[in-house]
Parts: C-alpha cells; sequence; structure tokens
C-alpha cells in the first residue's frame, strides 16, 4: 500500500472512531432504555471498525 493511500486510511478511522465517541455520548447523556443499549452496541461495533482500519493502515 502506497503512503497516501496509508494516509487516507488513517484519517478515515479517525473520522470514524470520532463519530463513534459522539454517538456513545449521545446514547448516554440523551436517550434510556432499549435505544440506548442499541445505540451503544452500534457506537462500539463503529470503534471496531475504526480499530481495523487503524490498524490496516499502519501494515
Amino acid at each position: 500500500m502506497d503512503p497516501m493511500t496509508k494516509m487516507w486510511l488513517s484519517l478515515i478511522a479517525i473520522l470514524i472512531m470520532g463519530v463513534s465517541v459522539f454517538l456513545i455520548t449521545f446514547a448516554r447523556s440523551k436517550t434510556k432504555g432499549v435505544l440506548r443499549a442499541i445505540l451503544s452496541i452500534v457506537a462500539f461495533v463503529i470503534m471496531l471498525i475504526g480499530l481495523l482500519s487503524g490498524a490496516a493502515s499502519i501494515m
């Protein structure tokens, strides 16, 4: 993978992790019940995707 592609992949990973942080913050402060659990799970899955993208940009 060329350096420019690695840069874009790492930038996308950072943005994905930022979205997941915003989503978990929103879920914990503004929602209750089942919706809170669903949003937390979605945020966790998004964070894992960001982690894997970041790890792929290192290799």
